[in-house]
C-alpha cells in the first residue's frame, strides 16, 4: 500500500531528500508490479488540499485508481479496508508520507486486526528526522518489521538462478539503486558477468 505520495505531503519533508523518497517510491512501486504484488494506492484530499499522487507512482499502475479519502489514517476508511480485505493476504507491506501519522496509523492499525506489517523506511518520510526515526521506533516496538526498498525486490528476488524476473530486476537497479546499479552496468559491460552466474 502506497500512502499519500503526494506534492502537499512531501512539501514538508525533512527527514530524507523528496527526490531520494520520489526515486524509491518508483522503485518500489516497480518492483511490486513486477512481481505481481497486489497494490493499493491511497490519497488524501487529492483535489482539495494535496494534490495528485506522484505522477512516476501512477504511470507505474495507470490502471490503478488511487483510493482518496479524508481520514488521517487510511486503515479509518472503509474503502481502503475492504479493499486490502478482499485479497485475503495476511501480510502486508506499506509506505507513506508522513511517516509519523498516515504511515505509523495504518501499520498499528494493521498489526491490530492481525496483519504481519513491513513498512519501507526509505520510500517514507516525515516532517523533521526525530519525527520519523519516533515513529519508526513506534512501529518496531509495535512488532512492525522495516525495510528499504532494495532489500524488499531483493527479497522478492531471493535467489538470482531464478531468472523469471532476473532482467526486470537489474533494470530497476540500474535506474533506482545508485552504486549498486552502476556496478551491475559495470559488471555487464567489462566482462560480461551478472548475477548468479
Amino acid at each position: 500500500m502506497f500512502i499519500d505520495h503526494q506534492p502537499q505531503m512531501a512539501f514538508a519533508l525533512k527527514s530524507h531528500d523528496v527526490d531520494l523518497v520520489r526515486n524509491n517510491t518508483e522503485a518500489l512501486a516497480k518492483a511490486a508490479k513486477v512481481f505481481k504484488v497486489p497494490t493499493i494506492l491511497t490519497t488524501v484530499s487529492a483535489k482539495s488540499f494535496s494534490g495528485p499522487i506522484f505522477p512516476e507512482l501512477q504511470a507505474v499502475f495507470p490502471d490503478l485508481k488511487p483510493i482518496d479519502r479524508t481520514t488521517m489514517n487510511p486503515w479509518e476508511d472503509k474503502n481502503v479496508t475492504d479493499k486490502i480485505n478482499s485479497y485475503g493476504k495476511k501480510r502486508i507491506v506499506m509506505a507513506g508520507l508522513w511517516t509519523e501519522v498516515c504511515l505509523v496509523d495504518p501499520v498499528l492499525s494493521a498489526l491490530d486486526q492481525g496483519f504481519e506489517v513491513y513498512f519501507i523506511s526509505d520510500a517514507s518520510g516525515g516532517v523533521s528526522d526525530e519525527a520519523h526515526d519516533m515513529a519508526v521506533e513506534r512501529m518496531i516496538q509495535a512488532g512492525a518489521k522495516p525495510m528499504t526498498w532494495l532489500q524488499y525486490m531483493l527479497e522478492l528476488q531471493r535467489d538470482w538462478k531464478d531468472q523469471t524476473h532476473y532482467k526486470e530486476v537489474l533494470d530497476i537497479a540500474k535506474e533506482h539503486a545508485g552504486a549498486y546499479g552502476l556496478g551491475t552496468l559495470y559488471a555487464q559491460s567489462m566482462f560480461s558477468g551478472g548475477e548468479g552466474k
